[in-house]
């Protein structure tokens, strides 16, 4: 099942401008239980589910997700796995790990083992296409909302972006701490030089200064700022992720398991944060990652991505809200706790 959920507004961050979101849903299903994952992604990650990826699963014992991730990883090798099939196997990992808690009656960090009860959330939206009236008002609704981390874009016009963070900085006032996100719109230089004056103005996180891609320039910037630099969002397995980890190119790793190959992929990138202790950090879709976030070593904060908050009430019964800045998953719902509003949903749906 494919769908489209329009932005409020046109949206933009440094690098990349949208006015809505796809999502590739996929239920997996045994017995009288039906398992969901979803993964934002291009329609035609529906596709090659349906056509190459659902046959490997179909008939499989639903026990077995280790066994049947390798083999949809190893069915994808001339397919081309990063991109588009990754996000496709992440889709039906999600939903496999889901079915797998509900057929054994358990909230999915049971299942995973809990080291916590709840983590710590940020806020995210701040986009480099708000009008400054919009920025204030929304670093106001955040702050009424209780949480004690925002995180807002930056780098779509460098020359304005301290002036941006500033009005940003004085509509929170001193409480809650403040990040920024340049999607890799910097520079090196460029970002140093940035960096200090979001210093002054007291942001601690400094997210994708250079490209994800550039790991030398990610470590330039880390080993010459106080700030936290935070990357691995695009990361689609977690040989990428221990690339980073190596090159010593992160304070802190992001990983996102709707596009590194579901949460399979996502608890071998925690795993490889603890052996490097380094924290870690769960990229958007707040649903998908909650249960394995209360599970993971060294887990950090998890993003409430305005996006994808919304989209999961448009789309999903049982998506939890934050309280006082920190996600509680509800442990009277097995597996993930997600249910599909199908008839609200069809609004939303289109062709995949």
């Amino acid at each position: 099942m494919v769908y489209r959920v329009p932005t409020e507004r046109p949206e933009s961050d440094g690098t990349f401008a949208w006015e809505g979101t796809t999502v590739v849903v996929v239920e997996a299903t045994a017995a009288d239980r039906r398992g969901v994952g979803y993964a934002c992604t291009d329609a035609s990650a529906a596709r090659l589910i349906r056509e190459w990826l659902a046959p490997r699963v179909v008939g499989r014992e639903a026990f077995d997700v280790p066994a049947i991730w390798e083999d949809l990883v190893a069915s994808v090798r001339n397919v081309g796995r990063a991109g588009i099939a990754s996000s496709a196997i992440s889709a039906i990992d999600v939903a496999l790990w889901d079915l797998k808690a509900r057929l054994l009656g358990l909230p999915l960090v049971r299942l995973l083992g809990a080291r916590r009860e709840q983590v710590a959330c940020y806020a995210s939206g701040g986009f480099t296409s708000e009008t400054p009236a919009e920025l204030h008002a929304g670093a106001e609704a955040w702050l009424r909302r209780g949480f004690r981390a925002v995180k807002m874009k930056v780098g779509r016009e460098p020359e304005g972006d301290l002036a941006r963070v500033r009005l940003v900085r004085r509509a929170l006032g001193s409480g809650p701490a403040l990040y920024v996100d340049a999607n890799g719109a910097y520079d090196r230089k460029q970002a140093l030089l940035l960096a200090d004056g979001f210093a002054e103005l007291g942001v601690t996180w400094l997210e994708e200064p250079v490209s994800s891609d550039d790991l030398a320039g990610l470590r330039f910037v880390r080993e010459r700022t106080r700030l936290a630099v935070a990357a691995g969002e695009y990361g689609t397995d977690a040989r990428y992720h221990r690339g980073l980890l190596e090159a010593q190119a992160v304070d802190v790793l992001q990983v996102d398991a709707t596009r590194c190959l579901g949460l399979s992929g996502f608890l071998a990138a925690a795993a490889l944060a603890d052996v490097f202790s380094i924290p870690l950090s769960s990229h958007t879709a707040p649903a998908i990652h909650l249960h394995a976030a209360c599970a993971a070593p060294r887990f950090l904060t998890l993003e409430y991505f305005h996006d994808h908050a919304r989209l999961e009430r448009f789309l999903f019964d049982g998506a939890v809200e934050p309280v006082e800045g920190s996600l509680r998953p509800d442990l009277e719902l097995p597996g993930l706790g997600l249910e599909l509003k199908r008839r609200e949903a069809e609004r939303y749906s289109i062709r995949g």
